[in-house]
């Protein structure tokens, strides 16, 4: 129990040192980074590479940008099995919409709470 938090940690730390280090020795925008971090997961999790780092790392691997871009590979194996060649355009929607539901909500809730402030 306790080595899955480590795991966790370490596997979800070196995520975010390459990022640090891409930021710092490219010249690569966040933005760059953020779109290549879930094409990685798109491609890892297509190849079925990525299922064993989630397995092995739990947050540490699915939490990351990499494991948004899984999701939405799991999203359309799941749907095109169901509908066919169909699912391609919805499946990546479908598996990833709690995590963008989430994502717009706590954005709403913070706007509403927060107010920002000009400089």
């Amino acid at each position: 129990m306790f080595m899955d938090y480590v795991w966790a940690f370490v596997i979800g730390g070196l995520f975010c040192a390459v990022g640090q280090v891409l930021i710092d020795y490219t010249k690569l925008t966040p933005a760059r980074i953020l779109v290549s971090y879930v094409v990685a997961g798109v491609i890892l999790g297509a190849l079925g590479l990525y299922k064993p780092l989630v397995d092995f790392a739990g947050a540490g691997a699915s939490v990351p940008l990499t494991g948004f871009g899984n999701v939405l590979v799991e999203g359309v194996k799941q749907a095109v099995d169901e509908k066919g060649l169909l699912g391609v355009l919805t499946g990546g929607l479908t598996g990833a919409a709690a995590g963008i539901t989430a994502a717009i909500l706590f954005g709403l809730l913070s706007a509403l709470i927060f107010r920002p402030k000009e400089k």
